[in-house]
């Protein structure tokens, strides 16, 4: 997908408003733009330079009106504006410059898609040549491009960016295959899984702050039933108390901004109720944010805070 924000348009049109690390929009009016769905991983760039990948987790549609331009001579809307002279129009389709742009009104249905959660920033690790060879018509000049994600895997992993291929791999599974978090029990190697989140937070409850490590258990932010791996990165040491409250779905982490939002269920107590709003004692990575957002998604909804 390329995104420029206000350049990414040409004469037939005033452009989109895109967040690289958030949102990328478009409409009916663009080649491809029925063939995204939630789940796919995208490819942002530059023109010049790959700026990052994310799996898309939703795609809000809508309905606008939006002003179209064309060349009043042949009618088309295939032309780019010149930098110099007052014919500052190029038609691509007649090879001639004009002055003046017709326009019309015209009813379209409107495409966002959301993908901040599993958002990895990979800027200058892939060249806007090397991006273009990736797509599956490396010729293609529009803005949404098939290309098949195992060629920009390997891309990426021979650039040296291994890490994001097991983050966008881990995200599609979940987002497309719908797997929860779900109540952690005793199982073989968490012992294992808890030493390890133990030697990289120390005693921190993730949560609530310094803890002693006999109060703390090693939380999976995923269902361990439906996945059976202890994934790195893929849990907090938590207080035993808002661990199973975090299970239960009544403390939940907002994915995006990193605070904790406590439930209406236990709001009213103190020791929690003090939590809300609060931020985590850890730092989160894109791993983390791919298992909050689906926990957040399952205890929250995708569109709304509880409490």
């Amino acid at each position: 997908m390329l995104a420029v924000g206000g350049e990414r348009q040409h004469g037939g049109n005033d452009g989109y408003d895109d967040d690289p690390s958030r949102h990328y929009s478009w409409d009916d009016t663009v080649p491809q733009h029925g063939n995204i769905a939630a789940g796919d991983v995208i490819a942002l760039w530059d023109k010049k330079t790959l700026l990052g990948m994310s799996v898309i987790e939703k795609i809000d549609v809508g309905s606008d009106v939006k002003k179209v331009y064309f060349h009043k001579a042949c009618g088309k809307a295939d032309f780019k504006a010149l930098k110099t002279g007052d014919l500052r129009w190029w038609c691509n389709k007649c090879e001639m410059r004009f002055a003046e742009r017709g326009s019309r009104d015209r009813n379209i249905k409107t495409y966002r898609s959301h993908h901040s959660r599993a958002w990895q920033d990979l800027t200058g690790h892939l060249t806007g040549s090397q991006i273009r060879a990736l797509c599956d018509k490396p010729r293609s000049q529009h803005s949404m491009r098939p290309a098949r994600w195992e060629k920009v895997r390997a891309a990426l992993q021979e650039a040296g960016a291994t890490m994001p291929a097991a983050v966008t791999d881990k995200a599609r599974a979940v987002i497309r295959g719908g797997r929860r978090p779900a109540t952690v029990q005793v199982r073989e190697g968490q012992g294992q899984f808890r030493k390890r989140l133990l030697e990289t937070h120390g005693e921190v409850c993730a949560f609530s702050g310094p803890t002693p490590a006999a109060a703390m258990e090693a939380a999976h932010l995923y269902s361990f039933a439906d996945d059976s791996e202890h994934h790195e990165h893929g849990g907090f040491l938590l207080r035993r108390d808002l661990h199973r409250l975090f299970d239960l779905g009544h403390i939940a982490v907002h994915p995006e901004t990193g605070r904790l939002d406590v439930g209406k269920v236990v709001k009213d107590y103190p020791l929690y109720g003090d939590l809300h709003g609060s931020e985590l004692f850890v730092t989160l990575r894109p791993e983390h944010r791919v298992w909050l957002g689906a926990h957040w998604d399952k205890h929250r909804g995708p569109d709304q805070v509880d409490g």
